[in-house]
């Protein structure tokens, strides 16, 4: 007599083995062996983000209610670290103060620029392609490549801006060591290196999204072209506003390269941004509590700035599959 295999068993009237157990989570064997296959080629990437982001955040957590400097063991002491940064720390509402300044002067022109970039760029004019790689090209500079470069053109004695203003009988200032100009220079580079970028290609897109049947449209209504682009350009494209928006204000907050190579923070704290104050307490002072602390901070106001956006988003964004 055939035996039967242990997935076809009976106990009573209920079958029991592997394909009950499929039955119940309502998967074939072949979804099943699909399901498992995916999980197998995602398994370096779990142990990646559980051992090299997850594990750190959670001890940074733990250490941000520590005195912990490395070389001894972290001793708990509560909320002190964070009352330190708001009561206490004379440097840490000048790198916030820095990091707000620096966001209002990078934030909406680079937003503007790459805008008014991408509809130079959306014209249908021939080399188009050449004139869109060449907006491109300094956004793949390495950031610390362009701080090296504007760092010689900005040199106030032989620099090539200095050296342009000059011939026209203009006196160029230090750039990067004048309190004045410090923070201007420092806005200039970046958007140098960031209207060509990424959001001049996501506004591309948008532009490119939108029917040129409602451009014909309002032609024939009489729209003049501002009229056309507010109420048709502005509205269609205020998604790509949005998404550009907020990874925009979180790269602000996140400013360390820039000022790090070219002016350390100075002169006299005038470009301290949050970031590199948060890197001289952890990596520099070896305070690891008070600057797990910091970054803790940082992570609640970004994380608060953005979900405010997101509330606020339902007041200006427009998304034709919500009407």
């Amino acid at each position: 007599m055939a035996t039967s295999s242990p997935q076809a068993e009976m106990v009573g009237s209920r079958p029991v083995g592997g394909q009950t157990f499929l039955k119940r989570m309502g998967m074939s064997r072949r979804r099943w062996l699909e399901a498992t296959q995916g999980y197998l080629f995602i398994t370096p990437w779990l142990l990646g983000f559980l051992i090299f982001t997850l594990g750190p955040m959670l001890a940074s957590f733990y250490y941000s209610f520590t005195l912990y400097n490395v070389q001894t063991a972290p001793r708990f002491t509560g909320l002190y670290n964070y009352d330190y940064a708001f009561n206490q720390d004379p440097l840490f509402w000048v790198s916030v103060q820095r990091t707000l300044l620096w966001s209002l002067m990078t934030v909406f022109p680079s937003l503007i620029g790459a805008l008014l970039a991408a509809i130079l760029l959306n014209q249908q004019l021939r080399g188009m392609a050449f004139y869109r790689t060449f907006f491109f090209l300094p956004h793949l500079t390495p950031v610390v490549a362009a701080a090296i470069l504007w760092t010689w053109i900005l040199q106030p004695d032989i620099g090539i801006l200095n050296t342009l203003l000059d011939r026209v009988g203009i006196r160029g200032p230090n750039w990067l060591q004048d309190i004045r100009w410090s923070m201007p220079a420092l806005a200039m580079i970046s958007l140098w290196t960031t209207i060509g970028g990424n959001k001049m290609l996501i506004f591309l897109a948008g532009l490119q999204g939108i029917p040129e049947s409602l451009y014909e449209a309002a032609d024939i209504d009489g729209a003049t072209g501002v009229q056309k682009f507010f109420n048709i350009t502005v509205p269609l494209i205020s998604p790509a506003m949005f998404f550009n928006l907020i990874l925009g204000v979180i790269a602000s907050f996140q400013v360390f390269s820039m000022a790090f190579v070219t002016t350390k923070g100075g002169p006299a704290y005038a470009t301290y941004f949050y970031a590199l104050h948060l890197y001289q307490q952890a990596f520099v002072s070896f305070d690891m509590g008070y600057g797990s602390a910091l970054a803790w901070i940082f992570f609640a106001a970004v994380l608060a700035l953005t979900l405010f956006q997101l509330w606020l988003q339902k007041r200006w964004v427009y998304y034709e599959s919500a009407v």
